[in-house]
């Protein structure tokens, strides 16, 4: 008899069985109606951007969050746009729409809550284009082209496609079957559950802007900073993101690189690494427009650095001198320093827009590999390609 193995199936036997994790019964369908507890502006007013910190109380929500997850919020559309639309429409706000369940609502009701109407759906667009021949329109779709078509869309809400005929009329049912489910939308956590207990903060940038004579704002931005005010409730759950978390070795280095509001996992990464008391030393690279105007969460991070927490702060404020400089041209700068942070079994995060600057800080980051690690460019892309595999190069981008 194999006593060894009689001996782990009756220790496996007797071991308490490991509890289920109980799923949270708020979600999509069922977002958490959690109380705003702060709404401060970040940026200065005199700024470019409006950046602001929000803060939600979960209560007695039973949500739980890491550092490195996402706070989804669910938005309700700006009311202006929904009036402007049911006066193109030349529709009641109480005419019935009947749900997929069978229930009704009135329509604006749905244009409030169900259906995105700050940006247009492709059925939308196409619907307009056949029963209106428009040329312009026409002439997007028929490139067939998806950037084409974005580069169109650039701007425009669904009362911008409407307006392409101001003589087309649609029916209450036939407008909303042309349009798409409103969504939520994801931020990046800014705090620790660790430091900031029972709450939950996130880092947002409202969109504002003005095209063809009316002021726009970002569905779920403008909703935050406008429409919900401090004691009032917006829906939330939580994005769970495994694939961006702190190295489970506190003695571990980081390097993290997040210009703008690239910045909010990494001051709830620096607000766990503080409470965990981990040895690792941390650095951040955090670049924006304007020193004097953009420095977001700027007494935090000097707090942190003063209680040794923060190792390293290097800063790119673009528009600060004549030539501009990013993030990754002050990677540039320290890249002997970097490569050796790296060889000591550093983790690379990064976060932020992924079309330009993520691209750009991974071609930065292969040149310092080979130009301080002496590799060809082969050579160089197999060693990052190897961070990546051992969980060391994580990205969080949109």
């Amino acid at each position: 008899m194999n006593t060894a193995a009689a001996a782990t199936r009756e220790h496996a036997a007797t071991r308490p069985a490991k509890a289920r994790p109980t799923r949270s019964p708020w979600n999509r369908k069922n977002p958490y109606p959690a109380t705003l507890i702060e709404n401060n502006l970040l940026s200065h007013p005199h700024s470019d951007k409006e950046v602001r910190h929000f803060a939600f109380a979960l209560a007695d929500s039973g949500l739980t969050y890491e550092a490195g997850d996402g706070l989804n919020v669910r938005p309700v559309n700006d009311p202006s746009l929904v009036a402007a639309l049911l006066e193109r429409l030349g529709l009641p706000a109480d005419a019935p729409i009947t749900a997929r369940d069978g229930s009704t609502m009135s329509l604006e009701h749905v244009l409030t809550y169900n259906y995105e109407i700050s940006t247009p759906s492709r059925d939308l667009i196409d619907e307009v284009a056949i029963r209106t021949a428009d040329p312009e329109i026409g002439h997007v779709l028929a490139t067939g082209e998806r950037a084409a078509v974005e580069a169109w869309l650039w701007g425009k809400d669904v009362l911008d496609v409407l307006a392409i005929d101001p003589t087309l009329e649609l029916a209450a049912d036939e407008f909303v079957g042309l349009l798409t489910p409103l969504q939520h939308r994801t931020y990046s956590i800014s705090s620790s559950p660790l430091v900031h207990e029972g709450v939950v903060h996130t880092t947002v940038a409202s969109v504002r802007y003005r095209h063809a004579e009316r002021t726009r704002g970002g569905c779920c931005s403008t909703y935050l900073a406008d429409r919900v005010g401090e004691g009032t409730t917006a829906g939330v759950f939580i994005a769970k993101n495994n694939g961006f978390r702190l190295p489970a070795d506190d003695s571990a280095p980081i390097v993290m690189i997040g210009p703008g509001t690239g910045i909010a996992p990494f001051r709830a990464f620096l607000h766990e690494r503080q409470a965990r008391g981990a040895a690792g030393r941390n650095w951040l690279f955090f670049g924006d427009r304007r020193r004097a105007t953009d420095f977001i969460y700027e007494d935090d991070l000097n707090s942190l650095a003063a209680d040794g927490v923060l190792t390293r702060l290097d800063l790119a404020f673009s528009r600060d001198q004549a030539e501009k400089i990013y993030v990754q041209h002050r990677m540039r700068e320290n890249g002997r320093d970097l490569f050796a942070w790296l060889q000591e079994g550093a983790y690379v995060y990064v976060c932020g827009d992924a079309l330009r600057m993520a691209k750009d800080v991974d071609q930065t980051l292969r040149e310092i590999v080979a130009e301080h690690g002496g590799l060809s460019p082969d050579a160089a892309d197999e060693y990052v390609a190897s961070l990546r595999a051992e969980k060391r190069y994580l990205k969080d981008v949109y």
